[in-house]
């Protein structure tokens, strides 16, 4: 997920009441919510931090470190500050064990987050390079940010005011989130079943099926279906059925020139490491390389890469 729900989630947990613990709660919580994404900065290597994101730092080893090296910091800054005397008086005083418990459940939001959506992320790295996915959720969910953003506004409102149950909108607005994921959990389980079965019947009982929810209309599904020569793409919608293509198109990944051509070329390397759905498109004497589940024209040129003959080998696009 974006950064900006990782914060939001970080920060309801707090007006839950697990900033009532310790001093600094609030900040931990938000912080360990983004820690994992310590690996953003590899982003500099273009198609290349395919292979790079969403791997070591959201795996055990470092879910089991990271929230530690936050809770020494945290502690320290507060040590930092009481030595220059510009420790807030109303911060209260630092529980450590209360610090190192919200340290570690605002970095294990974080993973729980990211396997929601198609992206994928590899849980258990560096033991087992297997992605895993949700297929469930918008990677940036427009009514979450809503939701969170309402329930967490109105609780620190409420606590302002000194109204006694302050917490109560937070623990509605982070339910009311859970049911959320909840049915739209059902809703894509739901999709991929109705297009496995049109599929099962027009010969494809092999296809692997993934359905994909689009911003904003979270009721919807965008399927994509691959075997081990063909893709296509269906549509679904809760008790309004869809449209299924059974035939789909060649995904040209038997092309006799990749296994060379990929050798000579370090993104294409990532990118296929990476890619859950690669399909391979002529584009003149080159290949493009693409995935099917971001092939929209909003999203396609940075999860692509054109491939060259060796003594060419370019940059990805």
């Amino acid at each position: 997920m974006d950064n900006l729900t990782h914060s939001l989630v970080g920060a309801v947990l707090g007006q839950m009441g697990l900033k009532t613990k310790t001093g600094l709660a609030m900040p931990t919580l938000i912080i360990a919510a983004n820690l994992p994404d310590i690996d953003a900065g590899c982003a500099i290597y273009g198609t290349e931090s395919l292979s790079m994101r969403r791997g070591i730092t959201h795996g055990p080893i470092a879910l089991v470190l990271l929230p530690i090296l936050l809770w020494a910091l945290m502690i320290g800054f507060d040590r930092w500050q009481e030595r220059r005397g510009k420790r807030p008086v109303t911060r209260l005083p630092i529980h450590k064990g209360w610090l190192l418990a919200l340290a570690y459940i605002g970095c294990f939001s974080h993973p729980a987050l990211d396997w929601l959506n198609n992206y994928g992320i590899r849980l258990l790295e560096p033991f087992s390079h297997r992605w895993f996915y949700g297929d469930s959720i918008f990677i940036i969910d427009l009514w979450i940010w809503i939701a969170l953003g309402l329930s967490i506004g109105v609780s620190l409102r409420r606590q302002r005011r000194g109204t006694a149950h302050w917490r109560r909108p937070a623990w509605v607005g982070f339910v009311g989130i859970s049911a959320y994921i909840f049915v739209n959990g059902a809703i894509t389980g739901a999709a991929e079943g109705r297009v496995a079965e049109a599929l099962r019947k027009a010969g494809h009982a092999d296809a692997l099926v993934v359905a994909s929810p689009p911003p904003l209309a979270f009721w919807k599904r965008d399927v994509f279906w691959r075997t081990a020569d063909r893709y296509g793409t269906a549509s679904f919608v809760p008790g309004g059925g869809g449209e299924v293509d059974t035939v789909g198109m060649p995904t040209a990944m038997d092309d006799p020139r990749l296994t060379t051509w990929v050798k000579a070329d370090p993104a294409a390397r990532a990118f296929l490491f990476w890619s859950r759905m690669p399909v391979a498109q002529k584009d003149g004497d080159a290949i493009l390389l693409r995935d099917q589940r971001f092939m929209h024209p909003l999203a396609q040129d940075r999860f692509q890469v054109r491939l060259t003959a060796p003594d060419t080998a370019s940059r990805p696009q």
